[in-house]
């Protein structure tokens, strides 16, 4: 297991920062299913469809549910769809027992040749190089939701969004909850994730369907995130940026995790669910405390700001029980994976951005 250390207190630079798997183990790591999971999945049936699969979560969450059908003796299959061009290829689903489908969700006669499906988790969207594309935002984020939204009306759904839908809060209000109102987007992307999730909000309301929406802020893992952003800064010599001061974060297994378990609470209309970390951070302890555990001076740039992005996630963990993983386990091992030269996708959440052009 990786050293326990305590945010804020002093780290003994004589112990090794460590990974609690092999590096070449970490998606089985990412994907190993809990009790908890293995229970849920016990009430639906399959086949399962994830739609939008290629990207930073679809693999854990294809493997996870893979994993728990095997334990299980379940034979259902776990369909991944996708086109494929991003992160994930192919092979690193079907080498684990998952069926792929290639797909582009916005064409609407492909979108009629997928199979049906009881179950659909919905994982498709854009965010990064949209700040100047108001055409593509509104094609991926708005139009495509809607055609997912109709076509799989028949279906129990739940649709991936983000905490960005909600405005700007105090930190000391201990975050924006699934009881905030969502209009007040404060950029283009937020507004169009609003958008995406009233596409499936008015087909649940419409057709009955069931439909979780899972408003997630900053799951985080060993080549992705937030806290990867804020390391290889620190790392590399870089300042960090503390305006937007504060934040949360949730280890991506934990986030697959609620997310699943999520199916139990799909209903219609359709039920928002938070899902994050327990704590709200703040950013220029999180650049210090990974100035202590990589040996470099952490370098702060610029002034926190009153109100920053922040989600509360008590309902969530009332529901599911808090996520496993704790920050310091999650501080040590996205040291240990810069540290032992591990490789990332090179994609930066830019979490720092306040007008949300991402």
């Amino acid at each position: 297991m990786a050293t326990d250390l305590k945010l804020g207190n002093a780290v003994d630079r004589d112990v090794a920062l460590r990974l609690p798997c092999a590096p070449d183990k970490i998606d089985d790591f990412l994907s190993e299913p809990s009790p908890a999971v293995q229970e849920t999945l016990s009430r639906h049936p399959g086949p399962m469809l994830v739609l939008g699969a290629g990207g930073k979560i679809g693999l854990h969450l294809c493997a996870m549910i893979r994993r728990a059908f095997d334990a299980a003796g379940r034979k259902d299959p776990v369909i991944a769809v996708s086109r494929f061009s991003t992160l994930r290829d192919r092979d690193e689903f079907e080498n684990r027992g998952i069926t792929t489908l290639a797909c582009d969700l916005a064409d609407e006669a492909a979108l009629a040749k997928m199979p049906d499906a009881p179950t659909v988790f919905f994982l498709a969207g854009v965010k990064f190089g949209t700040s100047a594309a108001s055409d593509l935002l509104r094609k991926m984020n708005v139009e495509m939701p809607r055609l997912v939204a109709a076509r799989y009306a028949a279906a129990r759904i739940v649709a991936f969004s983000t905490g960005c839908v909600y405005p700007f809060v105090r930190p000391e209000t201990g975050g924006a909850s699934e009881r905030t109102p969502v209009d007040a987007a404060p950029s283009a992307y937020a507004a169009s994730c609003i958008e995406r999730e009233r596409a499936f909000a008015e087909v649940s309301a419409s057709r009955g369907t069931p439909v979780a929406l899972i408003r997630l802020n900053y799951a985080v893992e060993f080549r992705y995130g937030l806290l990867l952003d804020i390391a290889q800064k620190v790392l590399e010599g870089r300042p960090v940026d503390v305006e937007m001061g504060h934040v949360n974060v949730i280890w991506q297994r934990d986030a697959v995790d609620h997310s699943i378990r999520a199916l139990d609470i799909a209903a219609s209309p359709a039920v928002p669910v938070n899902v994050t970390g327990r704590e709200i951070l703040s950013v220029r302890t999180l650049a210090q405390r990974f100035g202590e555990l990589l040996g470099r001076p952490a370098i702060v740039t610029g002034t926190e700001a009153e109100t920053a992005w922040l989600n509360d996630a008590r309902w969530s963990h009332e529901r599911f029980g808090a996520p496993r993983t704790t920050l310091d386990e999650m501080m040590n091992w996205t040291a240990a994976w810069l540290q032992g030269s591990g490789q990332t996708w090179g994609k930066p959440t830019g979490f720092e951005r306040r007008d949300g052009r991402f």
